[in-house]
């Protein structure tokens, strides 16, 4: 990470992480930077990482035995299958990776970046309303 776009609290929530949620978190880290370079990640909700671009495109959230990825798109398509909850919500959905299990970083980067293709077109909200 450069200094133009790490910041350095989602630094301290990573490290303070298991070292299993620290690889998952920089995993995902690096594929929302490397989606786009103009990503930049800051924290919400008092303490959650988030990764934006014209808009929010995912978060983390390290919990007992996961670490969940919040997806703010609930139209970017998932080919792969990688979501695991929140498939009929109106807003978003989950990308729960427990410990030892692969990440498909092909298919979360093309996802990563399908919704910063929706987020430069005006929003999923917008493009919701104009399908």
């Amino acid at each position: 990470m450069t200094d133009k776009v790490s910041d350095p609290r989602i630094d301290a929530y990573i490290d303070a992480l298991p070292s299993w949620q620290q690889d998952i978190c920089r995993t995902v880290r690096r594929l929302a930077h490397a989606a786009d370079p103009a990503v930049t990640e800051t924290i919400k909700r008092s303490k959650q990482p988030y990764f934006v671009l014209e808009g929010n495109i995912c978060a983390l959230l390290a919990t007992k035995d996961h670490v969940n990825v919040f997806l703010y798109d609930p139209l970017v398509p998932d080919p792969e299958g990688l979501i695991t909850s929140g498939h009929d919500n109106q807003t978003g959905r989950t990308i729960a990776i427990y410990q030892g299990t692969a990440i498909n970083e092909e298919a979360l980067l093309a996802m990563f970046q399908a919704i910063i293709a929706h987020n430069r077109a005006g929003g999923w909200r917008k493009l919701a309303r104009e399908r």
